[in-house]
């Protein structure tokens, strides 16, 4: 019985001793487990679905659905976590290539503001949206910066490729504060912009189109907001960010014109960070 009674003893002490462990090990292979590369819908559920039909809706034109495979918006939308009942601004929609995704989206449930800065960029957005209300009639095209989006009101504020244009501008500071009003507390400023090695002269963020992430960070969390996270999918190794002409030297701007055309339409488009932060 002795004999029996310490070997149970000496197995107990053994597998307590292992929990921690265990349980160590289990923490490192979550935080290391990459979540952009899982499906979308499996992470994010039934707000998945309805972006994905929204990506797939008829009203999106050719040239648009072609560069999906760059710019990712079923898992970009689901990481930033966009559901179809939210209030969401876009802001600088430009031509439109998110708008096509996120009109439906949001048309039955949720409000969608177009921001855009007055000018040729906003006639257009406006005349595109004119010609098919049954799909944009509910968007709400509004000028930048004075935009009569009451403060506190928005669940997510969205900024596709834009961020560097702030910073070539000057006009980051006021951009980002004005982000940082319209959102309601808990809400989520999502942000995709062409990414610059942290190793590069800064200074290169005033001419070639690219921003290091801890720079835009720096502005964001100047304006008071909190970092959440990040993600890869919009990531493309290939990208060495020194191009001739900035990132404009690559699709789908190609400002070589037929210069090493083949080359730069093998490199794709730019690498791009993705990145969540929340208004506390």
């Amino acid at each position: 019985m002795r004999i029996l009674t310490a070997i149970t003893a000496a197995t107990m002490l053994s597998i307590v001793a292992a929990v921690p462990v265990a349980l160590a090990q289990h923490a490192a292979d979550h935080s290391t487990m990459d979540h952009s590369k899982m499906p979308a819908a499996s992470v994010h559920g039934a707000s998945s679905e309805a972006i994905s039909a929204a990506v797939a809706a008829p009203n999106r034109t050719a040239a648009n659905t072609a560069r999906d495979k760059y710019r990712h918006p079923v898992e970009t939308l689901a990481f930033f976590g966009v559901t179809p009942a939210q209030t969401v601004v876009e802001y600088s929609p430009g031509a439109g290539w998110y708008t096509e995704i996120l009109a439906p989206l949001l048309k039955d449930k949720g409000t969608f503001y177009a921001a855009q800065a007055p000018g040729k960029g906003f006639d257009s957005l406006k005349a595109k949206l004119a010609a098919t209300p049954d799909v944009y009639g509910k968007v709400k095209l509004v000028p930048w910066p004075d935009t009569g989006i009451p403060a506190n009101s928005v669940d997510t504020v969205l900024t596709f490729r834009n961020v560097h244009n702030m910073v070539m501008g000057g006009k980051e500071a006021a951009s980002f504060q004005a982000f940082f009003a319209m959102l309601k507390p808990g809400g989520t400023l999502g942000i995709v912009d062409h990414r610059l090695p942290e190793a590069r002269d800064v200074a290169a963020e005033k001419s070639s189109g690219y921003l290091k992430v801890s720079t835009v960070r720096r502005l964001a969390e100047a304006a008071g907001f909190r970092y959440v996270g990040s993600s890869e999918i919009n990531a493309n190794p290939r990208d060495t960010a020194d191009w001739p002409k900035g990132v404009w030297t690559l699709p789908p701007v190609l400002s070589e014109g037929d210069t090493d055309k083949a080359k730069y339409l093998a490199v794709g488009e730019s690498d791009r960070m993705t990145l969540k932060f929340v208004k506390p």
